[in-house]
């Protein structure tokens, strides 16, 4: 088994959790040359191209500061904005083969990163934290910013 840590409300272990699994994706980020919400944006657009609505209300970004990120980003050649199909008025944000092959590279390595975190613990401590936590996200409606990781092991 894994060494116990000092125990600790609910509310003070999410944030802590927050806070680390933040500085792990942070770090990876750095090291891909992109900030922790180019990151984001890469790995939202993994799933599909967005409307900018649509997307600014996946990442939580005000209209100001989303057209900003994918300006910075297109600059970059990681995505580009292309007709929505749906709405002539409309474009949604994709991303570009660099782009998607940097996202990919990028979401490997966070995921592994990430899936060290809870090593300590035992393959059934792993089940019942992960059981646990995608409660709490489905029960917040937490929208799809990182997509299920082939495989994971728990």
């Amino acid at each position: 088994m894994g060494k116990r840590g000092p125990h600790m409300g609910v509310v003070t272990a999410l944030v802590r959790s927050s806070f680390l699994v933040n500085a792990v994706y942070a770090e990876s980020a750095r090291e891909y040359g992109l900030t922790p919400q180019q990151g984001q944006l890469l790995c939202v657009l993994m799933a599909k191209p967005y409307g900018m609505g649509e997307l600014g209300a996946v990442l939580g970004l005000a209209k100001s500061s989303l057209t900003g990120l994918v300006d910075r980003t297109a600059q970059r050649g990681l995505v580009h904005r292309e007709p929505d199909p749906d709405d002539r008025r409309a474009v949604r944000v994709a991303l570009t083969a660099a782009g998607s092959t940097l996202a990919e590279d990028f979401y490997a390595e966070t995921c592994r990163r990430v899936e060290r975190l809870p090593a300590g613990l035992s393959g059934d401590e792993r089940d019942r934290l992960a059981g646990l936590l995608g409660r709490v996200v489905a029960d917040n409606e937490v929208p799809v910013v990182f997509l299920e990781l082939a495989g994971e092991t728990r």
